[in-house]
C-alpha cells in the first residue's frame, strides 16, 4: 500500500494508470482495489477508471504533482477465499493499517491475537535468543499502545510456532473480518434536527450509525434506490411487508453528497449484481440513480469474480516479495507502563 507521484498525460484514462499500478503489484483480482485521492478540502474519491486524468477536476487542481493512494475499494467478504496469496497480502496490508490507524477498532485480546501474527509473520518463529525483551515494543499495531498489549502480544507469538507467513495472513483475515467495523466506509451525514450520523457502506448492505452505535441495517437486496438532490441522500427500502420506505440524510455539501450516492451506486453493483444478471445492468439500474447524473460501475462484481473461469488462480510458482514494516527504539525500562501514541 503506497503512494503514487507520477503519472502519464491528463488525456490518460484512469484505466491505463490502474492497469500500470496492478501490474507493478503482480495483482491479477484486481476489482478489489483501487487508486484514491484527495481534494483541497481533503473530501476523498476514487480514480475513475473510465475517465481521462484531466475528467478528474478535484484530482488536476490539487497539483503538480499529483498523488494517489493505493488501497481496497470493496473489502470482500471473506477475505481469506481470495484465490491468490498476493491479493490476500494486500488484504493484510491494508486490514493492518486499518487496525493501526483507528479505523477499524478491536478489543484488547483480539489486538493482542491479530498483533501475534503480525509478529509471527513478520519475524517468524519466536526464538529467544533473536527476539529479547520488549522485541514486540518495536512495532506498532493500534493507536496508543500500551505495554500490556505488547505483552499479550509476546505470549501468543510464542504459541504460533511453525506458521509461514502466508499462513499467519491468513489467520490475521480471519479475525479481521468478524471484526463489527471491517470493511466499513463511513460517510458523516446529518438526520432530523442536525443530528449527526455515519453512513457505513459493507459487503452486505447499508448500516446507520449514532453516536457510534448501529442503529439501522439495510441488506443491498432489500435497497431499490439511492438518489441525491443537491445535498438531500435517499436511501429507499424494500420491508418485508413489501412496502418500500424512503430514509432521507443530509450530507455537508453537494460534493460530499454526490460522493456518497456514487459510492453506494458502485457497492450495490459491486455485492449484489448476479452474475446471469449484468448484461440487463442498465436496465436494472435505470431507476437505482439520480436524475442528472449517469454513473455506472464497470469492473467485475464480487460473485463474477469468485466464479471467472477464464483466469486459473491461483497462478503457478508466485513468488511474493514481503515488505517490512516501520520499526521504532525499543520500549525501556523507565518508559515502563507508558504508552505509545
Amino acid at each position: 500500500i503506497g503512494s503514487v507521484n507520477s503519472f502519464p498525460q491528463k488525456s490518460t484514462k484512469g484505466s491505463v494508470v490502474l492497469g500500470y499500478v496492478f501490474r507493478h503489484l503482480n495483482l491479477v483480482e484486481i476489482d478489489y482495489f483501487g487508486l484514491r485521492y484527495c481534494d483541497r478540502s481533503h473530501q476523498t474519491y476514487w480514480l475513475d477508471p473510465a475517465k481521462t486524468l484531466a475528467e478528474h477536476k478535484e484530482l488536476i487542481n490539487t497539483g503538480p504533482p499529483y498523488t494517489l493512494y493505493f488501497g481496497i475499494k470493496f473489502y470482500a467478504e471473506d477475505p481469506c477465499k481470495l484465490k491468490e496469496e498476493i491479493t490476500r497480502y494486500q488484504f493484510f496490508l491494508q486490514v493492518k493499517q486499518d487496525v493501526l490507524q483507528g479505523r477499524l477498532p478491536c478489543p484488547i485480546n483480539t489486538a493482542a491475537q491479530l498483533g501475534a501474527y503480525v509478529i509471527q509473520s513478520e519475524l517468524g518463529d519466536y526464538d529467544p535468543y533473536k527476539h529479547t525483551a520488549g522485541y514486540v515494543s518495536e512495532y506498532r499495531f493500534v493507536p496508543d499502545q500500551k505495554e500490556e498489549l505488547e505483552e499479550a502480544i509476546e505470549r501468543i507469538h510464542k504459541t504460533l510456532m511453525g506458521q509461514v507467513p502466508a499462513e499467519a495472513e491468513v489467520n490475521y483475515l480471519g479475525v479481521a473480518k468478524s471484526l463489527e467495523m471491517y470493511g466499513v466506509d463511513l460517510h458523516p451525514v446529518y438526520g432530523e434536527n442536525k443530528s449527526e450520523y455515519f453512513l457505513g457502506l459493507t459487503p452486505i448492505g447499508v448500516v446507520v450509525y449514532k453516536n457510534k452505535k448501529q442503529v439501522g441495517k439495510y441488506f443491498w437486496p432489500r435497497i431499490t434506490k439511492v438518489h441525491f438532490k443537491e445535498t438531500q441522500f435517499e436511501l429507499r427500502v424494500l420491508g418485508k411487508d413489501c412496502n418500500e420506505t424512503s430514509f432521507f440524510f443530509e450530507a455537508r455539501n453537494k460534493i460530499t453528497c454526490k460522493h456518497l450516492w456514487k459510492c453506494c451506486v458502485e457497492h450495490h453493483t459491486f455485492f449484489r449484481v448476479p452474475e446471469n444478471e449484468s448484461n440487463s445492468l442498465s436496465r436494472k439500474f435505470s431507476k437505482f440513480g439520480s436524475i442528472g447524473y449517469k454513473h455506472r460501475y464497470s469492473g467485475r462484481t464480487s460473485l463474477q469474480m469468485t466464479r471467472d473461469p477464464s483466469v486459473q488462480l491461483p497462478r503457478p510458482d508466485q513468488c511474493i516479495e514481503r515488505s517490512r514494516s516501520k520499526t521504532y527504539p525499543k520500549r525501556t525500562q523507565q518508559q515502563t507502563g507508558k504508552s505509545f501514541s
